[in-house]
């Protein structure tokens, strides 16, 4: 008897439960915006994402101004006009009109620090929690994450949204599997693992579930922008949509990088690193490597300067950056290099104007878009010969050298001091090789393969969500109503049986099997009453109109 009113008591709670979340999915189908909403957690990060997100908003914008364009962001400081000043500012992108702004309350659980160990299944988890606060908020026609949170595609199919997504790299790769087979150490594979055989092979298993699980949730998405050649070769591989990625270069002010003089001051030659302060950007490297070219140089030579350029987005980065300061000071180099913090875009193109290199360490980087602007700016770029630099921006134009690879730091401090010991004519023409090989990842280009790619899209004819749940004529509604009157048949039989049973225990006397509620029989009476003013068949049947929502947002 306790197990039966055990199991009545389970399938009650898991059915109100179910009713409420279908219910709110359901009048949130019915309330979509005529808008695009961007999923940007993270508004002030100042990196390539973010100038991606202002431009797609732009693009939109001029593209469909009867569409609003609105923001999900865990930033409270954001409002439509500080986030429409900032585009200009920190990216030289003018909106044509104020975003609108949806804030999130729950962006701790996408925070790295949440996560000490399994951080990559526990972020993706925290992303579903927060794109259903997001979702809940405010309900958009086109769903567009600019992030890479893959996760939550299933979910805004659920919520009726189109799913557009720019993907600047896929979450795992099969790199990624790679270093953990080979037990090389990095920073997303810690070096107690790599020295293990055993725990190497958990995270094996732990990696070969999560890309399974990455397939299944990206593969929801109606259309996915990539970024380089290198991470459209992961997507299809991991996604197995083909036909519905795209390959979009990333936006780069190479009109206005190409302003810039190509010739510098080489009284006192500059090194410029722009990226932000996160481990896989690997700074450590580049200060190595230009305390070692700092040893090497000749006496003839001129003492050049690096300068660190970039932003912080949170505590680790700011005590990342305090370590890379600390470590300057132990290489002895304190005096020759330079820290800039989450600098405006006007300040940024100055120092990209007196620069001679432009150094760049990441690797796997998914496209590189400092390394595009180093090249427009008259910079020669130093960048890691792996991914976006080696397959689509360091290559020779017109048979003219435009940068160099590297790998370690020997290779990177050899680069440094061939473009120190550069005469200015040679100088001057791999300068002018690398200006022209940029302008095919221009701005322009961006916006022109934009919407070139979401035209199929946005053009879709809008399909009302009322008449997905009126019209019941469908063969796949029948199969769905067919299962969910046999399911709720089966309950509710069920129920009967355990009512039919409380009412013989009850009438015996049997009153101890329902002590482990701590029910007396009179206040069993009043349970008995109530579980007959449930209405469950009109409760199956909602659940029945909500379930064939569920399986016809999965077949748009």
């Amino acid at each position: 008897m306790a197990n039966e009113l055990m199991i009545f008591a389970v399938i009650t709670a898991l059915l109100a439960l179910i009713f409420r979340f279908t219910s709110l999915i359901v009048n949130s189908r019915r309330n979509r915006k005529k808008a695009v909403a961007f999923f940007h957690p993270y508004t002030n990060d100042g990196g390539g994402g973010e100038r991606v997100l202002w431009c797609a908003v732009k693009a939109i914008q001029e593209e469909s101004p009867d569409l609003d364009c609105v923001v999900y962001t865990g930033d409270h400081d954001a409002s439509p006009q500080s986030l429409m000043d900032r585009a200009l500012d920190r990216f030289g992108v003018k909106l044509l009109y104020q975003p609108k702004v949806v804030h999130l309350c729950k962006r701790k659980w996408i925070e790295e620090t949440t996560y000490p160990h399994f951080t990559m299944i526990g972020q993706s988890l925290g992303s579903v929690y927060l794109s259903w606060e997001a979702l809940c908020k405010f309900t958009p026609l086109y769903y567009f994450d600019t992030s890479g949170y893959a996760f939550t595609y299933p979910l805004a199919r659920v919520f009726g949204c189109k799913v557009i997504c720019y993907t600047h790299y896929p979450t795992i790769s099969l790199d990624m599997l790679s270093r953990v087979r080979q037990r090389s150490s990095s920073y997303n594979n810690d070096a107690l693992i790599a020295k293990s055989v055993w725990l190497s092979r958990c995270k094996i298993i732990y990696y070969t579930l999560f890309s399974w699980m990455y397939g299944i949730v990206g593969s929801c998405a109606h259309l996915a922008m990539v970024n380089s050649s290198w991470t459209k070769a992961h997507i299809e591989q991991l996604w197995g949509i083909p036909d519905r990625i795209k390959r979009v270069y990333p936006p780069c002010d190479t009109s206005g990088l190409q302003a810039l003089p190509l010739e510098r001051s080489t009284e006192t030659p500059i090194i410029i690193s722009v990226a932000q302060f996160r481990p896989e950007k690997a700074h450590t490297l580049q200060l190595e490597a230009f305390s070692i070219a700092m040893k090497r140089l000749n006496g003839g030579k001129p003492k050049p300067k690096l300068q660190f350029v970039g932003s912080c987005r949170n505590k680790s980065d700011e005590a990342r950056l305090q370590k890379l300061k600390n470590k300057a000071v132990e290489l002895n180099v304190d005096g020759e290099v330079e820290f800039h913090k989450n600098l405006m875009y006007r300040d940024l193109v100055r120092l990209l104007g007196g620069a001679v290199a432009g150094i760049h360490s990441m690797t796997d980087e998914h496209f590189g878009i400092s390394v595009v602007e180093f090249m427009a700016a008259g910079a020669i770029p130093i960048a890691h010969s792996s991914a976006g630099p080696k397959m689509d921006i360091v290559l020779d134009e017109d048979g003219q050298q435009t940068g160099f690879l590297a790998c370690t730091i020997e290779e990177y401090s050899d680069a440094i001091l061939r473009i120190i010991g550069m005469s200015e004519t040679e100088r001057l023409t791999m300068a002018a090789a690398a200006r022209k090989r940029a302008k095919r990842f221009s701005e322009q280009r961006f916006y022109d393969d934009f919407r070139a790619a979401i035209r199929p899209i946005m053009c879709l004819p809008y399909r009302n969500s009322n008449d997905v749940i009126s019209n019941r004529d469908t063969d796949e509604e029948r199969v769905c109503t067919t299962l969910y009157t046999v399911c709720g048949a089966a309950i509710s039989n069920l129920f009967e049986a355990i009512h039919k049973h409380c009412v013989r225990a009850v009438q015996r006397g049997e009153s101890s099997s329902l002590s482990w509620l701590g029910l007396r029989r009179a206040e069993y009476g009043c349970f008995v009453k109530f579980s007959r003013l449930l209405q469950l068949n009109e409760f199956l049947y909602k659940v029945s109109k909500c379930g064939k929502i569920f399986c016809w947002s999965f077949s748009t």
